[in-house]
C-alpha cells in the first residue's frame, strides 16, 4: 500500500513500509547504545488499539532474543509465558511479558494438576507466594494457573475446592498488585478432562473468588472449540477476562483466511470493551515462513 505516517511522530514525513522497517531496525539500534525505546514506539504502523503480544512457546526454532530482535517490525509489546530467568531479556528489548508462565512444585501447578484438588493446594500456594512478588518487582502484571483435570470430580466440587485454594493467594496478589488468571482451555480436542473448559465456569469461580485481582485467559480459540459464540460472550462477560489468546479454527495455525473465525470482528468487540491489556497470537504457524505468519496475524488483529 500507500506511505505510511512516521512513527517518531512526524506526521508531515511519509514512509514506504520499507523505509519504515528500515527506521524500526535503526531505532532498535540506538537503543543498543544505551537509548530506551520501547517496542510501541518502533513498531512500524500499529494502530495503537490493541497491544499486541506472543506465546514463545509457538516457536520453538526461534530463540528468545531473536523474537525479542523481530518483535519491533513485527509490531509486538510483548513476549508472553515466559518464567523469571527470561524476564530480563524481554525488559532488555523494551518489551514486556504481559503473562508468565507458572511455578510449579513436585509436578503440581501445570494445567491437569492444580487448584480443583484441596491436596495440591498447600504446593500450589508455595510456589505461587515465591513467583508473585519476583513478577512484581520485575514490573510484571498476570500471572497464570490452571484448574486442573476433572479426573471424575463434579463441577460444584471444582468450583469450591479452586476458590478455596486460590482466596489463600488474593491477599499477596492484593499487596504487589498481581492478578492471577486462570485459562479457559478445551477439553474436546488438546486438553482432555480439563475443568475451566467452558466461560459459564469460569466467570462463577471469579464470582466466588471475589477479588478484582483474580480473573480468566479467554483463549478464543479452546472457546470456539467448547461454545463458539465469542463475541457475544466477550460482550457479556469481559469484566472477568484479563487476557485473550487467539488461534485458528480447526488446527491451531494462521489466523487468515483458511480457518472459520472472524478476527476483525473479534478484536473489534474487545476493543469495544474498553480493554487496555494485550492481545497474544498463540497459533502454530505451518509455513515455513513463521515470523511472516506471525507479522500477518498481529496485522490481521490490528484494528
Amino acid at each position: 500500500g500507500g506511505g505510511r505516517e512516521s512513527f517518531w511522530g512526524m506526521s508531515s514525513i511519509k514512509m514506504s513500509r520499507r523505509e519504515a522497517l528500515g527506521a524500526a531496525a535503526a531505532a532498535a539500534a540506538v537503543g543498543s547504545l544505551g537509548v530506551r525505546l520501547s517496542a510501541a514506539e518502533t513498531a512500524a504502523g500499529m494502530k495503537g488499539r490493541i497491544n499486541h503480544s506472543v506465546c514463545k512457546w509457538c516457536y520453538p526454532s526461534t530463540s528468545l532474543e531473536d523474537l525479542c530482535k523481530a518483535a519491533p517490525s513485527i509490531g509486538l509489546k510483548s513476549i508472553e509465558l515466559l518464567g523469571p530467568k527470561e524476564w530480563p531479556v524481554v525488559a532488555k528489548y523494551g518489551l514486556t511479558c504481559a503473562i508468565t508462565s507458572n511455578p510449579e512444585v513436585e509436578g503440581i501447578g501445570g494445567i491437569s494438576k492444580a487448584f480443583n484438588r484441596v491436596e495440591h493446594h498447600d504446593r500450589l500456594v508455595k510456589g505461587y507466594e515465591e513467583w508473585i512478588p519476583l513478577a512484581a518487582k520485575a514490573g510484571l502484571k498476570n500471572v497464570i494457573c490452571f484448574s486442573g483435570n476433572r479426573g471424575g470430580m463434579d463441577e460444584e466440587t471444582g468450583l469450591k475446592n479452586c476458590a478455596t485454594g486460590l482466596k489463600r493467594l488474593m491477599a499477596l496478589c492484593e499487596q504487589h498488585g498481581i492478578t492471577l488468571v486462570m485459562e479457559l482451555l478445551n477439553s474436546r480436542v488438546d486438553h482432555k478432562d480439563y475443568m475451566c473448559d467452558h466461560s459459564a465456569w469460569g466467570v462463577e469461580l471469579c464470582k466466588r473468588v471475589g477479588s478484582e485481582r483474580f480473573k480468566l485467559l479467554y483463549d478464543i480459540y479452546h472457546m470456539q472449540i467448547m461454545e463458539g459464540d465469542v463475541i457475544a460472550t466477550i460482550r457479556r462477560s469481559n469484566a472477568y477476562f484479563a487476557h485473550y489468546h487467539t488461534g485458528g479454527v480447526p488446527g491451531r495455525n494462521e489466523i487468515d483466511e483458511t480457518q472459520e473465525l472472524n478476527y476483525p470482528a473479534i478484536m473489534q468487540a474487545i476493543v469495544a470493551t474498553g480493554y487496555k491489556g494485550h492481545v497474544a497470537q498463540e497459533f502454530i504457524p505451518k509455513r515455513a515462513d513463521k515470523l511472516g505468519s506471525l507479522k500477518q496475524g498481529v496485522t490481521i488483529c490490528d484494528v
